[in-house]
């Protein structure tokens, strides 16, 4: 409970309308969890209007409403007029929970591809040497062993606050963070105290969103741009984009880099299914992940982690007991039958699918083929659908188009627009809606040893089909086909 002028303290209130000495038992920008003697903060949203539910809020029995247009008011109720309530959400939120974020190391990730696996492997990695950790990502919210299901990249900021409360009272150490571009863009990381900011990479997404490459990139580099000067931020200089990022950042800059100088420095040795040979500040180190990218990923957590840690060697161990994140370059291998190897990737861009394919094509021995079934998802950049059966195509022996998350649009014409990016002259494609069968599909014509890649939702267990998401899990329906060799 907070009394009601120190919830405004520090505000930019235009007029209040009502009694100013309240005591508030919570806040929320959803009417739908309004609580009695709560507070509801009316914002204008892309696809609704909090306003239009501040009727609803106050029959659930809020009493304090902050708002940016007039209405009617009601008896018993306070009206906080403001100019924007999206900035006053974050300021409120802030207050009301404490300032969670400078309890703690708070460690934001941002980039096209890479970020699950960052946060992720970077919240294991510190967990395994001791320190109390909590992560948000796409896969999920944890607070060391306590897991909490995850529907956004990055939370609503109310959401996150009330997250990162509960995340002091653990006494944490340290928090990963993805931070997506849509969250930046729509203030959801306003007034958090970060310690560090990571930069993977930028390639082709979410041009639906933004509209174009540039805005997205200068959305991105907001982040950075908006860095205290006692934070870090990490850069990948060997992405086209990666200095740019940090350029006008009053953050301590670090750079990572495999092709050249830089105060964080890998090379890779060997790369194969058994995971990657690499040396770091000129340490050798075998590490369980596979592929070029996830080089680079390692490179990232590495760095992260000495700007905070002295013990180097200790990061290194840590850094070799690590395994892949759920959904990221999952390895299956088929103990029978047809030796299937099954790899299972969230890779839902051009970028990360080329990222994909191209590993499993240098480090599979020659003459083994490989089929790759993919999908786009619908009410999404439509521009990267050709993009995505093209790459498949180049590198796979087999292509097998299907459904991604369709959501409310048709899934033939999203596959129509995959197919104008295929070569009729090219490899084998394939064109089967219904994701399962086109896994069965792939597993039924499969040769001995052949390598098998389903693309583009990893560790998703659902599939969203006109805004009904029902139970789908791609690792579990390949295992089900290998114990079947169909």
């Amino acid at each position: 409970m907070k009394k009601l002028e120190d919830i405004l303290s520090g505000l930019d209130v235009l007029r209040i309308v009502g009694e100013e000495v309240k005591n508030i038992e919570g806040v929320t920008d959803d009417s739908r969890n309004a609580q009695t003697n709560g507070l509801f903060i009316a914002v204008n949203g892309i696809t609704s209007d909090g306003h239009d539910y501040i009727d609803k809020a106050i029959e659930e029995g809020v009493t304090v409403v902050v708002l940016e247009k007039v209405c009617d008011h009601r008896e018993g109720i306070t009206y906080v007029y403001v100019k924007n309530t999206r900035l006053a959400k974050a300021r409120i939120a802030k207050v009301f929970f404490e300032d969670p974020s400078r309890a703690f190391k708070l460690i934001g990730i941002t980039g096209t591809n890479g970020k699950t696996t960052v946060s992720t492997l970077l919240f294991d990695l510190l967990k395994n040497m001791g320190y109390k950790v909590g992560l948000i990502s796409t896969i999920e919210c944890r607070i060391n062993d306590e897991i909490i299901p995850s529907s956004h990249t990055t939370p609503d900021i109310i959401i996150l606050n009330e997250i990162m409360g509960r995340m002091k009272k653990e006494n944490c150490d340290y928090v990963m963070m993805e931070v997506s571009s849509h969250a930046i863009d729509q203030g959801r990381i306003e007034g958090l105290d970060f310690d560090c900011g990571v930069f993977t990479n930028i390639t082709h997404d979410h041009l639906d969103y933004h509209g174009t490459f540039d805005n997205y990139i200068r959305t991105k580099k907001k982040f950075f741009d908006d860095l205290d000067k006692k934070a870090h931020a990490v850069t990948n200089v060997d992405d086209a984009n990666g200095e740019r990022m940090v350029q006008n950042t009053k953050a301590q800059i670090h750079t990572c880099s495999i092709n050249r100088l830089a105060d964080f420095k890998a090379k890779i040795i060997s790369n194969d299914f058994s995971g990657l040979e690499m040396t770091l500040d000129n340490t050798s180190v075998h590490l369980g992940l596979v592929g070029r990218f996830n080089a680079y990923n390692l490179l990232m957590i590495y760095a992260v982690a000495a700007c905070f840690i002295e013990e180097k060697e200790d990061i290194l161990v840590g850094l070799s007991m690590l395994k892949s994140a759920e959904g990221r370059f999952d390895v299956l291998r088929e103990s029978a039958g047809k030796h299937v190897i099954g790899i299972i990737d969230y890779a839902h861009t051009p970028d990360a699918l080329e990222n994909v394919l191209s590993t499993v094509k240098a480090i599979k021995k020659p003459g083994v083929k490989l089929t790759t079934v993919v999908g786009c998802g619908g009410d999404r950049d439509i521009t990267k659908r050709p993009l995505m059966a093209s790459i498949a195509q180049k590198y796979s022996d087999v292509t097998i188009l299907t459904s991604d998350n369709p959501r409310t649009e048709d899934p033939e014409i999203i596959l129509d627009e995959m197919e104008k990016g295929i070569d009729k002259k090219g490899n084998k494609v394939s064109r089967v809606e219904d994701r399962k069968e086109a896994i069965a599909l792939a597993y039924k014509q499969a040769e001995m040893h052949e390598v098998i890649v389903v693309a583009g939702k990893g560790h998703e267990k659902y599939q969203d089909i006109n805004g009904v998401k029902t139970p789908f899990d791609d690792k579990q329906i390949l295992k089900l086909f290998f114990h079947k060799n169909i």
